[in-house]
């Protein structure tokens, strides 16, 4: 009993209320509710704070949650060698990417992964910005850029470069840049990510770091809109080579101050920090990896 009320907890973090749970387990909302408070009587400690709207997390409820589903992806994963054997991977991964990456890479690595483990689901989420991983139960997580969050366990994967471009459009309209400084005349297009907005640029040449402090009309959290916005001629965009590279191939957008390099970016996967991810994510992540790394 202890086990289904310790995956029913799970259940009830993961679809964020005590009723969305019972929908899904097919349980009455007040049979989710006594199972809470036997859990919670158990351990001698509140999992949950509880409001008319929402709950959240108390310190004890994030440690069982994020030791629960490990313990309970290995449950499964034991079930699963035992009846179908030891090399068959089922269950599922739950896994986060950026908006643009995930469309044209992540989700090429996953039907490859799925052709040969077809017992193996995944959900899918895209975001360009922050993404609390633990919280939402993500099992990996694959983003561009410094890692700030010190608690994830961290793989490089890949750099690729940054370029900054605009429209054939826009340039019609303003001056081409001729150094960074003057980035400050133009209208830049910034991203978000989380409460943050990428608006201090960096550029190097001949080992001389350049750092400017740019604005503009358009703020998004999305990748592919700021592309869009690009494409359109609303203004300048410092991409990652993956987004932009066929559009200035293709002349739809331009790039500009070529001798002045942004770092590059890196990519990395991300993993919530449990001692051990199941061997179904252990598997799909190096195959992710092997993926990217093709690509980039």
């Amino acid at each position: 009993m202890l086990i289904d009320n310790i995956s029913l907890f799970v259940l009830i973090v993961e679809k964020g209320s005590l009723a969305a749970a019972a929908r899904e387990a097919g349980l009455s909302p007040t049979t989710v509710s006594e199972r809470l408070a036997a859990l919670e009587a158990h351990y001698g400690v509140v999992l949950l704070n509880r409001t008319t709207r929402s709950i959240s997390l108390t310190e004890e409820g994030r440690a069982l949650f994020e030791g629960a589903r490990t313990v309970l992806s290995e449950v499964d994963e034991l079930d699963t060698r035992i009846r179908t054997g030891a090399t068959t991977l089922s269950g599922l991964i739950r896994v986060s990417a950026p908006e643009d990456l995930g469309r044209h890479v992540i989700s090429r690595a996953i039907a490859g992964f799925q052709a040969e483990h077809p017992l193996i689901s995944i959900d899918l989420h895209l975001s360009d910005g922050y993404v609390d991983i633990v919280g939402l139960g993500i099992d990996l997580a694959v983003r561009f850029g410094a890692i700030s969050d010190s608690s994830l366990r961290v793989k490089h994967v890949a750099s690729r470069k940054r370029l900054l471009c605009a429209s054939p459009g826009y340039l019609e309209k303003h001056a081409a840049p001729r150094g960074p400084a003057d980035l400050k005349d133009h209208d830049c297009l910034l991203m978000r990510f989380g409460q943050n907005i990428d608006n201090t640029w960096e550029f190097v040449q001949g080992g001389v770091t350049h750092m400017v402090t740019v604005s503009g009309k358009l703020i998004a959290n999305d990748g592919a809109l700021v592309r869009e916005w690009a494409l359109e001629g609303r203004g300048i965009a410092l991409k990652s080579e993956f987004d932009c590279a066929d559009d200035i191939r293709a002349g739809r957008l331009v790039a500009l101050l070529p001798e002045f390099e942004p770092p590059n970016s890196p990519l990395h996967v991300l993993f919530p920090p449990s001692r051990a991810q199941p061997r179904r994510v252990r598997a799909f992540a190096d195959h992710l990896i092997r993926t990217i790394r093709a690509v980039y």
